[in-house]
């Protein structure tokens, strides 16, 4: 099968978008597929070799040519400026649901409509059961993997930290909720740790408000970190806090703190609660009161996370990488096929 992928957002940028591609790229091509890959982030292709070819800010030309190529074309995201070449070359198109079609108030821009529209028109993948029940056409739910070479028990590293959070450090990820709760559990004798990997424009603000609620001592800014230093230090926590305010449509962050042995604490809405599933405890997005009440309950039982622990090894399996892109495939056979139906 050759398979386009259309992924605007690629390596050298860096987020969960970025290496879901990555990884289901690389797994299409190890089960004896040809993939070719179209973004518009400029980069250095020689500095990290791929196994596919990176056609990067290509001309219409190209991209046209490119989707003539393809027995599928594939957005691992919706772009509407990627569309036009379908409008000519007519081939499956396979769109996979992995934000919401909306503003950030919940309304809905011209484009967002127009997104709600196109999709009908292609075969849908939604991430969670959440965003299928939010895209306005059918989809099938295929949830996302993670890396599993890279996240993963490591039993020589000591597991003596408390808390940990990995993310963009930005109002959205709830990082200021998490530091609010840390107060709460310090006022009620409590005062675990924290250790906050990641960057964002709200670093400073945080590091400020840590200072102000008298938790700088239990707080550790340690900054970006990646691949196997990251696994490392996740290893070393006991608890992996999702805080976020808004609802995530998946959140891949979840997979890889139960992969390397953490019990997620994590906000509950959108599609969050599904990546957990029965390795942690969720709580209502932005409820403060109610993430302390989960922390306190958690950090006080050590029973308890041995019980959230004992299902990892299953709900793991359920992302198992070769397994997601193997489905992943199938709905790319039935879109063919079923455009070779229509066309004849």
């Amino acid at each position: 099968m050759r398979i386009l992928i259309y992924s605007p957002a690629f390596y050298p940028s860096i987020g969960g978008i970025e290496t879901l591609v990555d990884i289901l790229a690389r797994e299409f091509v190890r089960q004896g597929h040809a993939v070719k890959l179209v973004s518009q982030v400029p980069g250095d292709d020689s500095m990290k070799p791929f196994p596919f070819q990176i056609i990067r800010r290509p001309g219409p030309r190209e991209l046209l040519s490119l989707t003539e190529w393809c027995d599928v074309f594939f957005q691992p995201q919706m772009s509407l400026k990627g569309l036009w070449p379908l409008l000519l070359a007519r081939k499956p198109w396979v769109v996979a649901h992995n934000a919401w079609y909306e503003r950030a108030d919940a309304s809905l821009g011209w484009q967002d409509y127009l997104k709600h529209f196109c999709v009908q028109f292609a075969t849908g993948i939604s991430v969670s059961d959440a965003v299928a029940a939010h895209v306005m056409t059918q989809s099938q739910v295929i949830p996302n993997t993670y890396r599993e070479d890279v996240f993963r028990l490591i039993p020589e590293v000591p597991r003596d930290k408390d808390l940990v959070f990995l993310g963009r450090l930005v109002s959205a990820k709830g990082v200021d909720l998490l530091l609010d709760s840390l107060a709460e559990l310090k006022r009620d004798g409590l005062t675990p740790g924290l250790t906050v990997i990641g960057e964002g424009p709200e670093e400073k603000n945080l590091l400020d408000q840590a200072k102000q609620l008298g938790i700088e001592d239990q707080v550790a800014f340690a900054g970006a970190k990646f691949d196997e230093e990251l696994a490392r230090m996740l290893n070393a926590h006991r608890i992996l806090v999702v805080p976020s305010r808004w609802q995530e449509p998946f959140g891949i962050v979840a997979l890889e703190g139960i992969a390397c042995g953490c019990v997620v604490v994590g906000s509950q809405g959108g599609g969050l609660r599904d990546a957990i599933g029965r390795c942690g405890v969720t709580f209502p997005n932005g409820d403060a009161a109610a993430l302390t009440g989960a922390l306190a309950n958690v950090l006080s039982s050590a029973d308890e996370l041995d019980a959230y622990r004992e299902h990892a090894e299953s709900h793991l399996a359920r992302h198992n990488t070769e397994k997601i892109a193997g489905e992943y495939l199938k709905v790319f056979t039935r879109a063919i096929g079923m455009k070779i139906s229509s066309s004849s």
